[in-house]
């Protein structure tokens, strides 16, 4: 079976996989940064998207389960959750910028 692929030297070196994007995505850690970002960034600009983008990568960062131990996906997620209903207030008209309210 010389041909597709299927030789005896592509069989004993299989490619390595990096850490960054195994088969199972990138790593916790980095989806917990990723989240704080776009938590932080969300409240200067696009809070309406960049706040659930943050809540999905704290709670994918956290294993999809309530872990304290992963602080930056925590923080991400909860930072996220607020960056989220602060821009649906702002979009509902309730706190403008001008208003002394934000």
């Amino acid at each position: 079976m010389g041909s597709f692929g299927y030789t005896s030297r592509s069989r004993r070196n299989p490619r390595s996989r990096g850490r960054m994007w195994s088969r199972t995505g990138p790593d916790r850690a980095t989806l917990g940064i990723v989240g704080l970002v776009c938590a932080v960034a969300g409240f200067f600009v696009l809070g309406i998207i960049l706040g659930p983008v943050a809540i999905v990568c704290g709670w994918l960062g956290m294993g999809r389960r309530w872990a304290s131990d992963r602080l930056p996906a925590l923080v991400a997620f909860v930072l996220g959750a607020i960056d989220t209903v602060l821009a649906l207030v702002r979009l509902a008209g309730v706190g403008t910028l001008g208003d002394g309210t934000l």
